[in-house]
């Protein structure tokens, strides 16, 4: 039986299941969550999807703002019924998936960003909520991933995830899945940032080799 508890019960965070050799990872504000999953060794990407999110009882009902499956399905809305027990978090009953809440760990860039625009800053256009195309960067707990997505299409772009450190102006990704290309899950990314009220400025090579410089606002 699934119990009835309130908002305020729910931490945010990072929530991982391992289900043998496939994972899903869950993180959560107190208003919008993501649910990714994917297979670790092969590295295989299965799906992800996310958005803002009511607690009803004991349920969560989740308005989508992107759905890697959205072409096959054309799902844009959740109820999903959740309970925690201790520091677990289940999500549904048949199946029933026990989330583990991850250690939480503060770094520099936690938090929600959204791409806005190409450096260096000269008063060029920025893109915001208000604009459908957006890519969305959620990293907290050590974890991050970065979302491409269109809301008013439902069309999905790209995603990819795994581990991060921020420290001393160095940022670093290791990748845990990417949905454009199973081969790069491994690879380390370094690149060098810096907090400029809310902006956040992203600068080094990208995956190509290539020079980039990229500015994220705060969500």
């Amino acid at each position: 039986m699934i119990s009835r508890i309130t908002f305020a019960q729910i931490n945010s965070g990072v929530y991982i299941s391992d289900l043998d050799n496939v994972r899903h990872e869950l993180k959560m504000t107190n208003n919008y969550m993501i649910h990714t999953i994917y297979e670790k060794d092969p590295a295989r990407f299965i799906k992800t999807e996310g958005g803002f999110y009511d607690i009803k009882g004991s349920e969560l009902k989740v308005s989508l703002e992107f759905n890697s499956n959205y072409e096959a399905d054309s799902i844009t809305t959740l109820e999903i019924p959740f309970a925690l027990e201790n520091d677990q978090l289940i999500l549904g009953t048949t199946p029933r998936l026990v989330f583990n809440h991850v250690e939480s760990i503060e770094q520099d860039l936690d938090g929600q960003w959204l791409f806005a625009t190409r450096g260096p800053d000269e008063g060029q256009e920025r893109r915001g909520d208000e604009n459908p195309r957006k890519t969305l960067k959620y990293l907290q707990d050590n974890r991050f991933q970065w979302i491409a997505y269109n809301t008013e299409t439902f069309k999905f772009h790209g995603t990819g995830g795994g581990s991060f450190s921020s420290e001393n102006g160095t940022y670093i990704e290791l990748i845990e899945f990417f949905s454009r290309d199973n081969s790069r899950v491994g690879a380390s990314l370094e690149f060098q940032y810096e907090l400029k009220k809310d902006d956040w400025h992203h600068t080094g090579n990208n995956s190509k080799g290539e020079p980039m410089y990229e500015i994220w606002a705060r969500r």
